[in-house]
């Protein structure tokens, strides 16, 4: 007989900079009846400023051990679970595949067996890096566009979405794109980064050929709780309405911390993909189309500019 949910909704990767959003988001919302769980290596990390006087069950989980994400599911039998787990970073994810396999593919594939065993709803949060290898269509890559990754982290991720939905068809993939905003004074998500480079005295290269359809962070954790109390199955994007170079982002955050046009010039550098030297190289487009999240979803997606106003207030 499956085991009845508690109608928790766990969020995976809560202390990270999207996921410490969807706790604060979910702690916003008017129809929070059952427990809102964070689950991290460092929960106590996660929470942004407090906007209510409602606070999140924390919970400590190291993805790396299948037994401790198996007892904490166990353990609070959510109706809900919302992954935003991931190793992100490109450069992590090349020096250690195996890592990167294990959090970004693996560990999405047993949220899924778990959820499909005890009926509980998946949202599984992916990335518009799982493109870059070939060019972007007029429009941006569509959720039927094949993935063509360019590194090790799209590759897992990509990995990872075919875990998901192989173990789990009710689940709902959710690729996002470059996402900014506030992240409590951690440096994180491409706005805070940025002003934390300024602040340490770095000049940051701001690249004038990559092109992205960047998102807030808020506005993509309401997206991800609608879609928690949803059917949609399979892939999703959501991303912004806009789609700009990284230098583009870059200016439009500096333009909304009010500073002046002259100063800017001084604190950022244009740079062009070629003389970054990476390896992997950089994807020159990843944008995303988004217009089937547009038809299904309440929540609309911000401007930059109000998007960047929020960030920076």
């Amino acid at each position: 007989m499956r085991a009845r949910a508690s109608g928790a909704t766990l969020v995976f990767g809560g202390s990270g900079f999207l996921g410490a959003h969807v706790v604060a988001a979910g702690l916003e919302r008017a129809d929070l009846e059952h427990p809102l769980v964070s689950a991290s290596r460092a929960p106590e990390k996660g929470p942004l400023p407090a906007r209510t006087a409602s606070a999140p069950e924390l919970e400590r989980v190291d993805a790396l051990e299948p037994a401790s994400v198996a007892a904490l599911l166990e353990s609070w039998q959510p109706a809900r679970v919302v992954n935003c787990l991931a190793l992100a970073r490109v450069r992590e994810c090349e020096r250690d595949a195996v890592r990167a396999s294990r959090i970004n593919a693996e560990f999405p594939a047993e949220l899924a067996r778990w959820c499909r065993r005890r009926g509980a709803r998946l949202v599984h949060v992916s990335t518009d890096m799982v493109f870059g290898a070939a060019p972007a269509p007029p429009g941006g890559f569509d959720e039927d566009a094949p993935p063509a990754p360019l590194g090790a982290y799209g590759a897992t991720k990509a990995a990872g979405e075919r875990a998901v939905l192989g173990a789990c068809p009710g689940a709902i993939v959710v690729r996002l794109p470059l996402l900014y905003g506030d992240s409590g004074g951690r440096g994180l998500g491409a706005s805070d980064s940025l002003l934390a480079a300024i602040a340490a005295g770095e000049r940051p290269g701001l690249f004038a050929d990559e092109w992205r359809t960047p998102l807030a962070a808020d506005d993509a954790a309401r997206a991800l709780l609608e879609l928690a109390r949803s059917d949609e199955a399979g892939i999703l994007h959501v991303a912004g309405p806009e789609r700009v170079s990284r230098l583009q982002l870059g200016l439009a955050v500096l333009v909304g911390r009010g500073l002046p046009p002259a100063e800017i010039g001084r604190l950022v550098r244009a740079r062009r993909r070629a003389q970054a030297g990476s390896d992997p190289p950089r994807p020159e487009d990843t944008s995303l189309d988004a217009r089937r999240a547009l038809r299904l979803l309440r929540t609309r997606p911000s401007g930059l500019r109000d998007g960047i106003a929020r960030a920076c207030s």
